[in-house]
């Protein structure tokens, strides 16, 4: 998770997550950090699950999607020849696939900046919700070969961002939802653990 503000006390009825800090470069480092820590003690998880808030102009407001894919919208170098959001001879689709463990849950793309997305913001984004930490979150699990799985709560975008409050608002309907996530991984994580 990025943000303590995200991390409501259903959530920490649940769990206790690595808080990586807001943005890409806080989240690549931090979860980088983290990665290795648990390489060294060759303990690597089996898959990394990315949770918090996302704005979205057209999704509902509060509810929960899995990211079905993740772009990176700051990465430009266009002019060198290279797509849109593609890093230079790094091998990496515009849109990448992520891990989906619950098949039951919405999906949605997810395009991650270093920018807040509001208003008219939007429309030069191709994908239906926006976020500041996965596609970084993917690049440092693709580092040491772990799937990752994305959960969003929308917790704002049908109206201009103004103030901090906009951004909060939704965050305890949020924090529910994600709970519950979190709830029915462990599920099917003992599901299939019962079932060899």
């Amino acid at each position: 998770m990025a943000a303590p503000a995200e991390y409501g006390p259903s959530l920490r009825g649940e769990i206790e997550p690595l808080m990586t800090g807001v943005g890409p470069i806080e989240a690549a480092l931090k979860a980088g950090m983290a990665l290795q820590r648990l390489a060294d003690a060759q303990c690597l998880p089996d898959l990394v699950v990315s949770l918090g808030s996302a704005g979205s102009r057209t999704l509902e407001q509060g509810a929960i999607y899995a990211v079905s894919t993740v772009s990176w919208r700051d990465m430009d170098a266009s002019a060198l020849g290279f797509a849109k959001g593609i890093t230079p001879f790094v091998d990496h689709p515009v849109a990448a696939p992520l891990a989906t463990p619950l098949p039951d849950v919405p999906t949605a793309r997810l395009s991650t900046g270093g920018n807040i997305v509001t208003g008219l913001g939007y429309d030069a984004i191709d994908a239906e919700m926006v976020d500041m930490e996965t596609f970084a979150l993917l690049r440092a699990c693709q580092n040491f070969g772990v799937p990752l799985a994305g959960f969003r709560g929308i917790s704002d975008g049908a109206e201009e961002l103004r103030h901090y409050d906009d951004w909060t608002r939704l965050l305890h309907v949020v924090d529910e939802g994600l709970a519950r996530i979190v709830a029915a991984i462990d599920e099917a994580a003992v599901e299939r653990a019962l079932a060899g």
